[in-house]
């Protein structure tokens, strides 16, 4: 049977001219304008950061939702379900980019070290200065992008690192990791983040992770403890409730299938488990979700 959750979309979802296959870079009036489907729920096989210059709205990332003003900066890591209610005046950028777009220069370790890319941290930064490096260095992403010129994708994936480098400094020093654990410690967890998304439906234990990661649980614990300060098994915890609350919010699955769909035995089990990680059953945090909408989209 299909999945009626969310769309995935693909960089080729989103085609310019000239064709860019790893990088995508528009104006957000005329992005809005291009792909109206963008303003409800969806996620990406990709990067995204959104540097807002005007206008005003709310955007809402993982189910948590955003005010959206002049000086807000947003960072989206792939998989993330988002959408956004924007004022007609909205103005900003949008960029686009592939893991293998930042790959092809930069370490990787670097590009999972990013504050705004890991969940400990909230993927927004608010600017106080309408005049600030950032927009200088998106407005010269833009020049580039825009008038012909040689070399020109090495430049754009310069500037995309800069603009990461910089806005890095917004965030306060995380983790305290001695140096033969950095950057393999935080490598270690981003790997193990991803196994999580692809293994979700497998396995909820502790142990099938470290299996995969070829640690000991108790190895995954300490790093997990370190630098997110929380245990595997919670942050497990918090990937399968909120895929629970994904598809309860943005699917027309019924409870057994969204629970089939997250490898539970059976709805009963999967109810019980839900609502001890959230004091509320399945069908009443749905029934909550569908009684807010109207709300927020006015």
């Amino acid at each position: 049977m299909k999945n009626p959750g969310v769309p995935v979309l693909a960089l080729d979802s989103f085609p310019q001219r000239p064709a860019r296959q790893a990088y995508y870079l528009e104006r957000l009036d005329r992005h809005v304008a291009n792909f109206p489907g963008v303003s409800t729920p969806h996620s990406h096989s990709f990067y995204l950061l959104l540097y807002v210059t005007a206008g005003h709205g709310t955007h809402t990332i993982d189910l948590v939702t955003y005010a959206l003003q002049p000086g807000s900066v947003f960072f989206m890591t792939p998989g993330q379900v988002h959408h956004w209610q924007l004022s007609p005046d909205a103005q900003g950028y949008i960029i686009f980019f592939s893991p293998d777009f930042y790959l092809f220069r930069y370490p990787g370790h670097r590009l999972f070290e990013y504050p705004f890319f890991n969940p400990l941290h909230p993927p927004v930064l608010y600017l106080t200065s309408e005049e600030n490096e950032l927009r200088r260095v998106v407005e010269l992403m833009w020049e580039e992008a825009t008038t012909p010129a040689p070399q020109q994708e090495e430049v754009m994936r310069s500037c995309l690192h800069i603009f990461l480098e910089l806005a890095a400094r917004h965030y306060p020093e995380t983790g305290t990791a001695a140096p033969e654990e950095h950057p393999h410690g935080l490598q270690l967890l981003r790997e193990f983040g991803l196994l999580i998304n692809q293994h979700l439906k497998e396995s909820r234990t502790v142990q099938h992770y470290a299996d995969q990661l070829h640690i000991s649980p108790n190895h995954l614990n300490a790093l997990c403890r370190r630098h997110l300060g929380k245990t595997a098994s919670r942050l497990i915890q918090e990937r399968v409730v909120l895929e629970a609350r994904r598809l309860l919010t943005h699917s027309t699955q019924t409870v057994a299938q969204i629970a089939d769909a997250l490898g539970f035995e059976d709805a009963s089990y999967f109810g019980r488990y839900f609502r001890k990680h959230t004091n509320t059953t399945p069908e009443q945090y749905r029934k909550a979700e569908q009684q807010a909408q109207p709300a927020r989209e006015h």
